[in-house]
């Protein structure tokens, strides 16, 4: 049994996350910025497993509340053996008209946010001789999708901060970092998200379960590595970001024109960028999953 800290717990991967961590029986802390969708989650982790489940409504921008959440987790197990951090906010639009709040609103979030909670752990990760922090990454941080410069921006910066991490603590062989890239994902965060763009987004075929990315994260912790791509196409995008550029900037706005967004006019919004949006909060967002559940049985046998 494992002490386990989930961020953005409240939705998406991170809730498909602590299900399974629940279920396994892990002692299961959760944290998010919005305190009845988490005590939601909370209640379902219950329902699932035999360990202890607990919630802490904490902002990942602020370091102090971060601290404070990992001491207090340590105050009643008296160690913590895992963090997986899934906080993370989307903006879409133009790089020029999505507005410098918002902008720098999806910086704090997905790269300050990820950046106080390893500095929060890692020193007791060190100190305990063993620790595991996972980062929630994205296939978009190996390659480019017009419209989302915020995000992609992020999640380029979460892989390299994953990289420096994990070659700072190379000389403890039982405290690893792990970055969790995945591809398209059937969670709310579509529909949570900043838009400046006109249009909403949606995730592109092939859609995953977020029980899928969920199953691929407990693998990791059963079997450490530094990166871990999470997604069928995945492979195929990166390839071709890489290999043709030429050809991925000719095709890559009107396939996502196509593929990932939705008919029909949006007017801008902040989305859940400064302040929650709990209504929308959920395990997944809605998109069809005939194929996404395949693969998260699959993934989950």
């Amino acid at each position: 049994m494992s002490v386990v800290l989930v961020t953005g717990a409240s939705s998406g991967i991170g809730r498909a996350t602590a299900h399974l961590l629940a279920a396994r029986g892990d002692d299961v802390v959760l944290a998010s910025r919005g305190k009845g969708a988490l005590e939601t989650a909370a209640a379902e982790c219950r329902q699932r497993g035999p360990g202890s489940v607990s919630s802490h409504a904490v902002d990942v921008r602020d370091a102090g509340a971060v601290d404070a959440l990992v001491d207090a987790v340590v105050g009643e197990f008296g160690r913590l053996d895992v963090v997986v951090h899934a906080a993370a906010v989307v903006a879409y639009g133009q790089f020029p008209d999505v507005p410098v709040d918002v902008f720098d609103g999806v910086l704090d979030t997905n790269v300050r946010g990820p950046a106080n909670v390893a500095r929060s752990v890692l020193p007791l990760f060190r100190r305990q001789g063993r620790g595991h922090l996972v980062l929630l990454g994205s296939v978009i941080g190996d390659m480019a999708a017009p419209g989302m410069t915020p995000y992609v921006v992020t999640k380029y910066a979460v892989r390299s901060l994953g990289r420096q991490l994990a070659l700072e603590n190379r000389d403890l062989p039982h405290v690893h970092i792990t970055v969790v890239s995945p591809g398209p994902v059937d969670t709310p965060i579509y529909r949570q998200a900043a838009n400046y763009e006109g249009r909403a987004g949606r995730p592109p075929f092939p859609v995953v379960a977020p029980e899928y990315v969920a199953h691929a994260i407990l693998d990791v912790l059963d079997r450490p590595r530094d990166r871990v791509q999470v997604g069928p196409a995945n492979g195929v995008m990166r390839l071709g970001f890489s290999l043709f550029p030429r050809l991925f900037d000719a095709f890559v706005d009107p396939l996502i024109r196509v593929m990932a967004t939705r008919p029909g006019h949006l007017e801008p919004t902040t989305g859940n960028v400064l302040e929650p949006r709990e209504e929308l909060e959920a395990v997944r967002g809605g998109e069809n999953q005939g194929f996404g559940d395949l693969l998260a049985r699959l993934r989950g046998k």
